[in-house]
C-alpha cells in the first residue's frame, strides 16, 4: 500500500477519518528524516485545528487497573456525546521495541466505538514510559476532532512528571485497602496530581474503598497544605461496573473549568509548549553531541579517566565539549 501524501492525511484528518489518522501518527512516529520533514509540514498545516481539547492524564501503581478503568470511561464519555481518543503506552518488547499489548485485547469495546480512537504506542526509549510523539499524536487526534484525549502512562514515577508537561488535568488511580500507598509516591509527584480515585470500589471492596478514601483525603491535606486554588478531591470508582465514573468526570470538568476561568489554562498551555521545544532542543543536541566524531572517538578514555579518579568530571565535560564544537566547525567552514 502506498503512503498517501501530506495533503491526503490533512483532508483525511480534518474529515475524522480513523484509518488516515492512524497513518498521520505512523508518519510522526518515524525517525527517518524524510518521515519527519513531512509530519512536521502535516503538524503545521493542523495547528489551526488543535488546542480545544480537554487532556486528561491518567496514571496509578501496576494492578490499579488503569485499561479496564479508561476503557470504561472512554465508553462513558463517548456514550455522552463526546469523542475521547486514547493515547496508551503500552509495555514494550525488550527485543523489538514494538507494543506488547493492542488495542484490540486491551480495550475491545471502545476501540470498536464510532465515536473513539484508540493508539497504543510503544514505550520503548521514551523518558519516562511516555511514547516520544505522545504530543505530536494528541495535536493530530484534535484536529480530528476528538474533544477528549486521554493519555495512559505505564506507572507512578518519571512518567507523570512527563505526562503532566502535555495535559490539563492529571488522574491519579489507587487501590482500596492500600493505606501506605501515598507514602511510596513522591511527593513532588503528588504535587501534580489533580484527581484521585480509587478504583475497584466493588463488592466485597466496598468498604475498603471507602475507608481508603478517608485516608488519602488527610494524606493529601497535609502534602497540599496551603495550595488552596485547588484540593485534588478524593473519589471512589470502578472501572468494572462503571460505578463512580460520572463523579469523576465531574471533578476533571470542575478542575478544567477553574483553569479556564483564571486563565490558567492558556498561560499552562502556552509555558508547556515552551518547555516541549527547548526539551527537543536539548534532545537533538544531545544526539548530535554523541555522534561528533571526535566525542565518539575520545568519549570511552574521557569515560575510564574519570571513574578511574584520574580526571575530574568538569575536566573531562569541558575537553568533550570543545571537541564538539571543533566538529561543529569543521562543519560549517
Amino acid at each position: 500500500m502506498s503512503r498517501p501524501t501530506v495533503e491526503q492525511l490533512v483532508d483525511g484528518v480534518l474529515n475524522g477519518d480513523r484509518a488516515l489518522l492512524g497513518r498521520a501518527i505512523t508518519l510522526v512516529e518515524s525517525n527517518r528524516t524524510q518521515h519527519q520533514e513531512q509530519a512536521q509540514e502535516l503538524l503545521q498545516r493542523l495547528l489551526p485545528q488543535t488546542g480545544s481539547a480537554i487532556r486528561l492524564g491518567i496514571t496509578g501503581v501496576p494492578g490499579v487497573g488503569k485499561s479496564t478503568f479508561i476503557e470504561s470511561l472512554g465508553v462513558f464519555l463517548a456514550d455522552g456525546g463526546f469523542r475521547p481518543a486514547v493515547l496508551a503506552v503500552d509495555p514494550s518488547s525488550s527485543v523489538s521495541g514494538g507494543s506488547i499489548l493492542g488495542d484490540k485485547t486491551r480495550m475491545n469495546r471502545l476501540s470498536v466505538h464510532p465515536q473513539a480512537f484508540v493508539r497504543p504506542s510503544p514505550a520503548a526509549g521514551s523518558l519516562g514510559g511516555v511514547a516520544r510523539k505522545t504530543r505530536e499524536s494528541m495535536l493530530l487526534c484534535e484536529a480530528a476532532g476528538y474533544d477528549v484525549i486521554l493519555v495512559e502512562t505505564v506507572g507512578v514515577g518519571q512518567s507523570e512528571i512527563v505526562v503532566a508537561e502535555m495535559v490539563d488535568s492529571v488522574l491519579l488511580l489507587l487501590l482500596p485497602g492500600a493505606g501506605d500507598e501515598l507514602q511510596g509516591i513522591k511527593r513532588g509527584i503528588l504535587e501534580l496530581i489533580d484527581v484521585v480515585a480509587v478504583n475497584k470500589a466493588e463488592g466485597e471492596h466496598q468498604i475498603a474503598a471507602r475507608r481508603a478514601r478517608v485516608e488519602y483525603e488527610s494524606g493529601l491535606k497535609l502534602i497540599r497544605h496551603g495550595r488552596s486554588e485547588w484540593m485534588p478531591p478524593v473519589l471512589t470508582c470502578s472501572g468494572l461496573t462503571g460505578d463512580g465514573l460520572q463523579e469523576v468526570w465531574s471533578a476533571v470538568e470542575a478542575h478544567r473549568s477553574i483553569l479556564e476561568k483564571s486563565d490558567a489554562l492558556s498561560r499552562k498551555r502556552s509555558r508547556q509548549q515552551l518547555n516541549w521545544m527547548w526539551s527537543l532542543v536539548q534532545e537533538r543536541l544531545m544526539a548530535s553531541f554523541k555522534s561528533s566524531p571526535s566525542v565518539v572517538r575520545d568519549l570511552p578514555d574521557m569515560e575510564s579517566r574519570v571513574a578511574g579518579g584520574q580526571k575530574t568530571p568538569t575536566w573531562a565535560a569541558t575537553e568533550l565539549l570543545a571537541r564538539f564544537a571543533g566538529d561543529q566547525g569543521g562543519q560549517t567552514t
